[in-house]
């Protein structure tokens, strides 16, 4: 008898699961997701957004993407890097931005692309410029008597040493990198929003924005909240309702918060080396 009802209530059990998946089933039918992507602190590195990326751009449920973004900007080339698969899970995809605190910079980059961006009243966004820091701690070292020599092939080598001044030569070369580095930048800008190159260029001297001023001058779509952005973003795909929002699991390690650290202090001009730099500092 007792295995009986063991049995029985086995069959009532699996019976209960299968309704629970297919009540889940009709409530949030298949494609009805949209996948939210979080892009925090300076971007030095774009590994972990491009797989976020090309994740949902293969998930069939996931019908659009929200990328919210809170950052200064950062490194060139990995804000040119997510720029890129942006581009490309748009061919698939909705992609909504939603700006944070902050989406300056490198940060306003990535979000250059997306089919709408949806701003605060108060969110700092803009900063289209490069900036190239390179410390010079010459007259230091000539105060405590220490001299560095230097041997090297070819006469440029050095051009970035902390240990010496730049030449007006050099200053030239630099400035020739930055040109062309915000040019870059300009036309991105400028596909991505689908505006003139004249126009962004205008905007494109470093200055930063409110996100209302931003609204008002073409360069987001809409004023609102990260909630604003998703029901956005559930409205061009067609779902009915509020969506069913998913999120990248965050694992939590001492490795990650030494990285959220020396993100912290990169804002304090700690890039090793040169670096040209989307990077925008208050």
């Amino acid at each position: 008898m007792k295995k009986v009802l063991i049995f029985f209530a086995i069959i009532f059990v699996i019976i209960a699961i299968f309704s629970l998946i297919l009540t889940f089933r009709q409530k949030v039918p298949l494609g009805e997701k949209v996948a939210v992507i979080r892009v925090t602190g300076v971007i030095i590195d774009s590994r972990d957004i491009i797989e976020e990326l090309k994740k949902y751009a293969k998930d069939n449920s996931v019908k659009a993407v929200v990328i919210r973004v809170d950052s200064p900007g950062g490194a060139v080339a990995p804000s040119q890097e997510i720029y890129e698969e942006i581009v490309k899970i748009k061919k698939r995809k909705k992609v909504v931005v939603s700006m944070g605190s902050v989406a300056a910079s490198g940060g306003y980059y990535i979000s250059a692309p997306a089919d709408r961006i949806v701003a605060n009243a108060g969110t700092l966004t803009g900063s289209i410029g490069v900036i190239m820091e390179i410390p010079n701690v010459a007259g230091l070292m000539e105060k405590i008597g220490v001299e560095t020599q230097v041997i090297k092939s070819g006469r440029h080598k050095d051009i970035a040493s902390v240990f010496k001044s730049l030449t007006p030569a050099e200053k030239k070369i630099l400035q020739a990198v930055l040109d062309d580095v915000h040019d870059q930048f300009i036309r991105a800008v400028s596909e991505g929003r689908g505006m003139k190159f004249e126009d962004i260029k205008e905007l494109a001297d470093g200055r930063v924005f409110t996100g209302r001023m931003a609204k008002e001058l073409g360069l987001v779509d809409e004023l609102g909240n990260l909630e604003d952005a998703i029901m956005l973003a559930g409205r061009l795909t067609g779902i009915k309702g509020e969506p069913r929002v998913i999120y990248k699991k965050e694992k939590f390690s001492i490795l990650d918060m030494l990285k959220g650290e020396i993100q912290g202090n990169l804002i304090g001009n700690v890039f090793s080396g040169i670096q040209v730099k989307y990077l925008f500092a208050p």
